[in-house]
């Protein structure tokens, strides 16, 4: 069985959709079914329901109020509350799924694309927080799955795609940052590559996950927009200021993900995947 953490979020929606149409096994749990940041709650939840296995997707993702106003809580809920989440898997025995970012890294590798194993600099809070995630998970548990994604889109919740068909509607034209590269992520293809690792069960550590291809977010709006009557020109990060800095390169490599057996689509066949079931 299967215990879900961060439920109804953009990839729990995702995976609750996937595991319901594979007839696997699950509880489903959110912030009040299962408080992440209260350790106590945790344990009981999980010695309740004693999973095999933990996709722990609950996380602060307000990359720029991370900077700021919600510093404290990206902290308690990607820290603090992974570590809880992985003692109360270790204590039972079970396998961890941590979903994780390419945000901890500096995004200065332009060369080839960052190896699990590459050396993590992460630049804004965020990219902390999930980092300190990551090394609780592997502190504690002797048996876990650190899943890094970027760019994730998909048919639940906010995401870029949705923004861009919302903007859309009220705007001739929209500027896009153009010198940012990395991989978008449909939820969909994550969640089929979660489920992966627990039915081939590989070798346990850290893996990149997202779509194959790479792009711009500038490349990524054309092709969302590609049949509405708009212009999409392309700017600068300089000219698009954000609190939080992003990694100006952060294409991962996948090359870790496909020799477990699991093939990636391309983001291009992603998107228009996602679409299609959103039509």
């Amino acid at each position: 069985m299967i215990l879900l953490t961060g439920a109804k979020g953009q990839l729990g929606t995702e995976m609750c959709h996937l595991l319901d149409e594979m007839s696997l096994s699950y509880v489903a749990t959110d912030r009040e079914s299962m408080d992440i940041t209260n350790k106590e709650n945790v344990q009981e939840v999980f010695a309740q329901h004693k999973p095999e296995f933990v996709f722990h997707m609950a996380a602060y993702t307000a990359v720029d109020k991370a900077e700021d106003e919600g510093k404290d809580a990206n902290y308690l809920i990607n820290e603090t509350g992974t570590r809880n989440v992985a003692e109360a898997a270790e204590e039972i025995g079970a396998t961890v799924v941590y979903v994780s970012t390419d945000y901890v890294f500096d995004g200065t590798k332009q060369d080839s694309e960052y190896l699990p194993d590459d050396a993590v600099n992460p630049q804004n809070e965020y990219g902390r927080g999930k980092l300190l995630g990551e090394e609780a998970v592997k502190t504690i548990c002797s048996k876990y799955y650190i899943v890094r994604t970027s760019w994730v889109f998909g048919n639940f919740g906010h995401n870029f795609v949705f923004t861009m068909q919302r903007l859309v509607q009220t705007h001739s034209r929209l500027t896009i940052v153009n010198d940012q590269f990395g991989r978008p992520t449909w939820t969909r293809t994550l969640a089929e590559f979660m489920v992966h690792l627990t039915k081939k069960k590989p070798e346990y550590g850290t893996y990149h996950l997202s779509n194959d291809g790479a792009c711009t977010w500038y490349d990524f709006a054309k092709e969302i927009l590609k049949d509405e009557n708009i212009e999409v020109a392309p700017v600068t990060s300089e000219q698009f200021p954000q609190k939080a800095k992003r990694p100006q390169f952060s294409v991962m490599s996948l090359d870790k993900a496909k020799g477990t057996g699991f093939e990636i689509p391309s983001w291009e066949v992603a998107l228009a995947d996602m679409l299609k079931y959103s039509s």
